[in-house]
């Protein structure tokens, strides 16, 4: 097949299939346009063959699935399922149509669905035939290819039990269809599992308030399946430092003074010190740069270049770029480095004082500090390896003799390059563990500042076990909502947009209506709440949440507020799908906030009665 090949109709392929008995099919199509679109022009297709007693039956399961879920009535495919007997399914369609999909395939009423990726994961309808209509799929954040799991989940769909021996997964031609590609996915391996465990606060929280202990908290960190990874490298690393220092006590056996491998340690550790004050020893250029920075600052004058000839004022410092007014009087920039000379008075930045700057280092009142030497530094090193020295000596038995110690440091010594690998191990191990539990130590100390929990105690306080029942989304967010009496006294229907707008995903669009004066003062007090959050998420280097979504806040505002389904889905242009998926999540956020009925009566129970508005049909 030529991947290049242009794409099979959906009516030709529906006719295709039928034409090889490989119907009922599901065709998965890349996104949810497409799949409305491909039900529409099935339907549309005057070739296409209707059996009127399944045409009955639909009717049928479609108006007593209606009279529980009159939602569906209305939908602008109902037609196209009861005549034709294809459908669309996808994540934009309400919750009730979806459902009535799965029963009537299920129940063999259909030819076809055309179906996203996602739909194979999501729901159990097998059919005969499966078609792959593409090798890449769009999510989240734009095109991608297909994953070896998700291929599998699709195929997986293909024959159904007790009617088909065999299923089907067929390749459609397309512009964007890739057989080696799939050929090889499928031959692929599962892809590996991602644990979903990951550092929040309320995970945090709840897990020191079980357990008392950050340490207790890191072990659990450190066992968990979304580390699994980094564990088995940490116990790899573990094994090779235990057979590093079985080798080192191996060498240390046949020692005099019975030295142990700590010992073995601190020699290492003393030794390497000892070539550090060689190796680290400044350049003669690192330590001019070091004595620039700390001297030319702001009101003394320099010389800059190699003829020196002329004076500056140094007026400000960034880095390495010094800004500074000229003798003649006109503003220039040079680098730390073109430095020349440097000058002891400190002068303002009155134009009195700039002249007296000038004045004074002409007619050398003024005078040049002097740059350190290199060599100046040499005592200090002779100290130190005098002091290391004395260590290494104080680290064998006094009782040795002379002819014992030198062969105790001869054994020592034999020992330095396994104790630096152990060393250099143990480093790597406490980098590793460092890795799992430095977002956990983070937002702990985010907590601290807010006071949901002492860091320095290591308790939960009684503000954070409340906020360690909030199963939301942006917990903190909420709790500081709360906390600060942004969500007190809120209308039902203003209680709904504050919390939409944190629900809701960041980057979908619900439309441009506006926003009530009352939502806007309740969103100002929010949008406070989170600067001084974010401000301290940032000072700790913890990821600062996404922006909240004032579309959505209005949609959920009309909505709390009794605007009809149908005028909701018209004025805010969204698919149905995606506004029951924000109500949803905005409810269950507000029941969540409806248990803390003991620390917080009055917001629990304003947000219990808010979430028996947003939870009405179509919305369960």
């Amino acid at each position: 097949m030529d991947s290049r090949s242009p794409e099979i109709s959906p009516p030709k392929l529906i006719t295709a299939l039928r034409g090889f008995d490989l119907l009922p099919a599901i065709v998965f199509l890349p996104t949810r346009r497409k799949c409305d679109e491909a039900a529409l022009e099935v339907s549309a297709d005057k070739g296409q063959k209707t059996n009127p007693e399944k045409q009955a039956m639909r009717q049928q399961i479609f108006e007593e699935f209606a009279a529980e879920n009159p939602e569906i009535r209305k939908h602008k495919h109902k037609n196209i399922l009861i005549n034709s007997g294809v459908a669309s399914h996808h994540a934009g369609h309400i919750p009730a149509w979806k459902l009535v999909i799965e029963k009537m395939m299920s129940g063999g009423l259909l030819n076809a669905i055309f179906a996203t990726s996602t739909v194979a994961a999501g729901v159990d309808f097998p059919a005969r035939t499966v078609v792959i209509t593409n090798a890449d799929t769009r999510g989240n954040d734009g095109w991608r290819s297909l994953r070896a799991s998700e291929l599998q989940q699709m195929t997986g769909r293909a024959g159904r039990r007790g009617k088909d021996n065999v299923g089907f997964a067929v390749l459609a031609p397309g512009q964007f269809q890739n057989p080696r590609k799939i050929a090889e996915l499928l031959k692929a391996k599962p892809d590996p599992l991602h644990s979903q465990f990951r550092a929040t606060y309320t995970s945090l929280l709840n897990l020191l308030d079980a357990f008392g202990e950050f340490e207790y908290v890191r072990e659990i960190a450190e066992k968990s399946f979304a580390f699994s990874e980094t564990r088995k490298q940490i116990e790899t690393l573990k094994a090779d430092r235990q057979n590093k220092l079985d080798e080192i006590q191996n060498i240390l056996s046949s020692s005099p003074g019975d030295l142990t491998v700590d010992t073995a340690l601190g020699f290492e550790r003393l030794i390497s010190s000892k070539n550090r004050l060689h190796t680290n020893a400044p350049s003669r250029s690192e330590l001019r740069q070091r004595w620039l920075k700390e001297e030319v600052v702001p009101g003394r004058v320099v010389t800059q270049g190699r003829s020196g000839k002329r004076f500056f004022l140094v007026i400000d410092v960034h880095g390495d770029a010094v800004s500074a007014m000229r003798d003649d009087g006109q503003g220039t920039t040079f680098s730390l480095a073109r430095v020349n000379r440097v000058y002891e008075g400190h002068y303002g930045m009155r134009d009195s004082e700039l002249e007296q700057a000038f004045f004074d280092t002409v007619e050398g009142r003024n005078p040049p500090v002097e740059e350190p030497k290199l060599q100046k530094n040499t005592a200090e090193t002779d100290a130190a390896e005098a002091v290391l020295d004395h260590a290494i000596s104080d680290l064998l038995p006094p009782t040795l003799g002379e002819a014992d110690k030198t062969a105790a440091l001869t054994h020592l010594w034999s020992t330095y390059e396994l104790a630096s690998k152990v060393r250099n191990m143990s480093r790597d191990i406490q980098f590793l563990r460092d890795r799992i539990w430095l977002p956990f130590e983070r937002r702990a100390k985010v907590l601290d500042h807010f006071g949901y929990l002492d860091f320095a105690e290591q308790k939960v306080t009684e503000r954070g076990k409340w906020l360690a029942d909030l199963r939301v989304d942006r917990p903190l967010l909420v709790g500081e909502a709360i906390d600060r009496g942004i969500l007190a006294g809120l209308e039902s229907k203003i209680l709904a947009g504050v919390i939409a707008s944190l629900a809701a995903d960041p980057d979908r669009n619900y439309g441009e209506l506006y926003l009530s004066d009352p939502l806007m003062d309740a969103i100002s007090g929010l949008e406070n709440a989170i600067f001084d959050v974010s401000k301290i998420e940032n000072k700790f280097s913890v990821e600062i949440a996404e922006e909240i979504n004032l579309s959505a806040a209005a949609a959920a505002e009309r909505w709390t507020a009794g605007m009809a389904w149908v005028d909701l889905v018209n004025r805010t242009k969204a698919e149905e799908g995606d506004l029951v998926r924000l109500l949803s999540r905005t409810g269950e956020a507000l029941l969540q906030i409806a248990h803390l009925k003991d620390a917080n009566p009055t917001v629990a129970n304003a947000a219990r009665m808010t979430s028996e508005i947003i939870l009405r049909e179509p919305v369960r």
